[in-house]
C-alpha cells in the first residue's frame, strides 16, 4: 500500500466537503476547489476524516492512490491557508509593477513585458523589486510563478533574472586573463 496514501487526512471544521460519483469538491474560507478522480479509487469521508483507497494492487492504481491523497491535502489546504511563491528581481533596472489587471515587468530587455494575471491568482508587491503570488490552487500558484521566472531565468556569472525567494544561485567563474604569454 501506498505511504502516503494510506494516510488520513484531517478536515478542518470550516471546510464543507462533498463527494459525489467520482468527483470531489472543498469548500473554505480562501474560495472553492473541485478535482475530478478515477473510480477505481475510494475516497471515503468519517465525520472530519478522509481516507483514500484502492479496489486493486496493479502499477497504475498504486501510483494514483498516493497522488490522489496528496492533490485532496493540497486542496484542503488551499481552502483554508492558501498557497504563496515569492519572487526577487535582480539586476539594475529589474522591476515589476501592477497596472490593472496586468504586470509591468523589466527585465533586461528593450522593452517591457506584459503579464495578465489569472482571475484565481492575487499579487502583491511589497517592492518594486518583489512579488508575491497567492491562491487557492498549488498548481495555478505554482504555474504562474513558473511562467514569470521564465521570462529571464537567474543567469550563473552574475546572478541577475527573475529567482525564487529561496532559491540559490550557484555562480560560475568567469573567463580569466592570461598573464604572460
Amino acid at each position: 500500500m501506498s505511504n502516503i496514501g494510506k494516510k488520513i487526512i484531517y478536515v478542518p471544521g470550516n471546510t464543507e466537503i462533498k463527494i459525489d460519483n467520482n468527483s470531489i469538491i472543498v469548500k473554505g474560507p480562501k474560495g472553492k476547489l473541485d478535482m475530478d478522480y478515477d473510480t477505481s479509487i475510494m475516497i471515503n469521508l468519517d465525520k472530519n476524516e478522509i481516507s483514500v483507497t484502492r479496489n486493486a494492487d496493479n502499477k497504475k492504481l498504486r501510483e494514483l492512490h498516493g497522488l490522489y491523497r496528496a492533490l485532496l491535502k493540497n486542496m484542503i489546504i488551499g481552502v483554508t491557508e492558501g498557497f504563496k511563491k515569492e519572487l526577487n528581481f535582480v539586476g539594475v533596472g529589474y522591476t515589476v509593477e501592477k497596472k490593472n489587471d496586468f504586470l509591468l515587468i523589466n527585465a533586461g530587455y528593450s522593452h517591457p513585458i506584459y503579464f495578465q494575471i489569472p482571475l484565481d491568482i492575487e499579487v502583491d508587491l511589497p517592492n518594486n523589486t518583489t512579488l508575491v503570488i497567492k491562491g487557492n490552487s498549488k498548481q495555478n500558484v505554482g504555474d504562474v510563478a513558473a511562467k514569470i521566472r521564465e521570462i529571464r531565468k537567474p543567469e550563473p556569472y552574475k546572478g541577475k533574472g527573475i529567482k525564487y525567494s529561496d532559491e540559490y544561485i550557484r555562480k560560475k567563474a568567469g573567463k580569466t586573463v592570461g598573464v604572460g604569454e
